[in-house]
């Protein structure tokens, strides 16, 4: 039986006895320290609407390696042609990343109560954005959740080729500058496989993961554009 989460109570049952799915437990609520105490123990929220809260530690899990990203020569040409700023729209990528179709998915799991819960982290300094503009319009993005020295992708959206994956990019470049570990990118896809994004076991991720989730790195969420080109 699937354990259910109490209100009142913050912890959250061993990732490593999650089901065969990958779910951990479900109830609770969003509020910011079970959030953050999800992500220290490398649980995440998803669910649909008019589900209760589930809670995921999927075995296998996918994350990017800094060093195994697949920089084409073509998103290496389409990156210059957009302009880049972290966490100055986080709400609108969030809204954005809520509106745009998936591939078999009905709907969103991105809710309103999703979107006020991410930005209040964001309002902590937790969960940051990265935009792509172009002729100072919002065409694409990302945001994710910082957890020690593991950034934690969550959704990202494009109106325009290669805007998120350009902002992705530039994301990933700044990370391994400043100090980062790997980015956990949860549940694997093959969009994400395709720019070198692996799968490893949760057993594997998690070791990574309690190695570094309770660190904390100084440097301030400005693009450098040395750092990009």
């Amino acid at each position: 039986m699937i354990p259910k989460l109490l209100k009142h109570k913050l912890t959250f049952p061993n990732p490593n006895d999650a089901d065969e799915n990958g779910i951990v437990a479900w109830g609770g609520d969003l509020n910011p320290s079970r959030l953050i105490r999800a992500y220290q123990n490398g649980i995440f929220p998803w669910y649909a609407k008019d589900d209760p809260i589930i809670w995921w530690s999927t075995n296998p899990r996918l994350i990017m390696e800094f060093d195994d990203f697949k920089l084409s020569h073509s998103l290496k040409k389409s990156m210059k042609k957009f302009q880049y700023k972290f966490d100055s729209n986080f709400k609108d990528v969030i809204q954005n990343c809520s509106l745009v179709p998936r591939n078999n998915q009905d709907g969103t799991w991105i809710q309103d109560e999703i979107i006020e819960a991410y930005g209040v982290l964001h309002d902590m300094g937790i969960a940051h954005s990265i935009e792509s503009y172009l002729d100072g319009k919002l065409v694409g993005g990302l945001y994710g959740v910082v957890v020690g020295k593991v950034f934690c992708g969550e959704s990202m959206f494009s109106y325009v080729s290669d805007a998120s994956k350009s902002a992705y990019a530039v994301l990933i470049k700044h990370l391994k500058i400043w100090g980062y570990d790997f980015i956990d990118c949860q549940v694997p896809t093959n969009h994400l496989k395709s720019l070198g994004a692996k799968e490893v076991s949760r057993e594997y991720f998690l070791d990574r993961l309690y190695k570094v989730n309770m660190l904390s790195l100084n440097h301030k969420w400005n693009v450098e554009n040395s750092i990009i080109n």
